[in-house]
């Protein structure tokens, strides 16, 4: 019964991460910030979650932002190519903050390296084949790192810091 709970739990969880990354990515939209140069999406702050959230939650915690950003993507109208490769490097990115977890402190500060790598490498060709971007590659990958730099970087940086203990200590 207990590991009932704890799926339903993990599950609930998982929901929540994925409906707060579609609104999150909605807000940076209606801001005018997710277009553009250089992309915030508030959302991907959540990807420094897998690293502070209790380990039973985590893998909820990883599915949760993938789904989200499926959710986000697709409902924002994103193509195809974007919902598939921006979604799997958003997954990509949440289980490598997943397994730096491992590393204690060190890997709680670095939380938000994998994410901002695995779009900062995914995106750019998205933004190319399937949005048919003119720029060099080497210009928007150094646009989607700051961009990533911005909301994983500082915004996640934020999170962890003012909301870590609290997010650790839900049961």
């Amino acid at each position: 019964m207990k590991e009932t709970r704890t799926n339903i739990r993990m599950m609930t969880y998982g929901a929540l991460i994925a409906a707060l990354y579609v609104a999150l990515t909605y807000l940076a939209a209606m801001l005018g910030l997710s277009g553009g140069v250089i992309q915030i999406r508030f959302s991907e702050a959540l990807t420094v979650l897998p690293a502070i959230v209790p380990a039973m939650y985590a893998p909820g915690t990883v599915l949760g932002l993938f789904i989200g950003c499926i959710l986000a993507n697709t409902l924002t109208g994103a193509l195809v190519w974007d919902i598939v490769f921006g979604s799997l490097a958003t997954l990509l990115g949440a289980l490598g903050t997943w397994l730096l977890r491992r590393t204690g402190r060190v890997g709680i500060a670095l939380a938000w390296l994998p994410p901002t790598l695995a779009n900062t490498l995914t995106v750019p060709f998205v933004l190319q084949k399937a949005y048919g971007v003119q720029d060099a590659l080497w210009f928007l990958m150094l646009t989607v790192c700051i961009g990533e730099l911005l909301s994983c970087g500082v915004l996640g940086s934020l999170l962890i810091r003012f909301g870590g203990k609290k997010i650790a200590k839900i049961k």
